[in-house]
């Protein structure tokens, strides 16, 4: 795999075409896939191997939405979020290889590997920096004060969205992904746990802190009651 297959330069190279795979991909979420899906992904990487340009086109369509939404949730920005998607298929590319299909989904290995990007991301632009621990940076929570209510279904419309957004935005990065990941994703603890790299009960504790720290960014805001 020297150079990027001609198909899938369009694919990771703009935002038109990022766009119709949005509306297109056939991927609608990484919790709990079929075994179908599994087959499907494995075989087009499988394919992708060999050296097949129309698989790299396929797989990038059928993932692009969901890298996306994570891209945008983490940044808040429309066109980083192009930009970081369009990054994380480049590094599909590259990396592909070392997926096992026998070691998990590749919906899991994509969402770890969007992660981490992220993270190197936030490191190298130095945005919203985290100096402190987060026990420094937060206030103290009284246990049991998880919003248990998914965080997608506590608000709607426009305005509800863009006030949810910036609310996930003033999360320190472990929050802000751990939240994005189980409620916004609907990823399963078992596959957060993967993806973030670190054991169940840690993202069980990061999804509480960070669904109280939301709520109390909401209530300030007036979102809610």
């Amino acid at each position: 795999m020297a150079a990027i297959p001609q198909a899938m330069i369009p694919a990771v190279g703009g935002a038109s075409v990022l766009n119709a795979a949005w509306n297109t991909g056939r991927g609608t979420t990484w919790g709990g896939p079929a075994v179908s899906e599994i087959e499907s992904d494995a075989q087009l990487v499988e394919r992708c191997l060999q050296g097949d340009e129309g698989a790299w086109e396929d797989l990038v369509k059928a993932h692009t939405r969901r890298v996306y939404s994570i891209c945008y949730r983490f940044t808040g920005r429309e066109s980083e979020a192009q930009d970081l998607t369009q990054d994380v298929f480049l590094r599909v590319f590259k990396s592909v290889k070392s997926f096992r299909a026998g070691e998990g989904s590749f919906g899991v290995w994509l969402a770890r590997l969007t992660r981490n990007l992220l993270i190197d991301h936030y490191r190298r632009t130095k945005m919203e920096r985290v100096t402190d621990s987060i026990e420094e940076q937060l206030p103290m929570l009284e246990e049991r004060t998880a919003i248990e209510a998914r965080t997608d279904a506590i608000l709607a419309g426009r305005e509800a969205s863009e006030a949810l957004q910036g609310a996930l935005a003033r999360l320190s990065p472990e929050l802000r992904e751990t939240v994005i990941l189980r409620d916004l994703e609907e990823l399963e603890y078992r596959e957060i746990a993967q993806v973030l790299g670190v054991p169940e009960g840690t993202v069980k504790s990061r999804l509480n802190r960070g669904r109280a720290e939301l709520a109390r960014i909401l209530r300030k805001q007036r979102v809610l009651a």
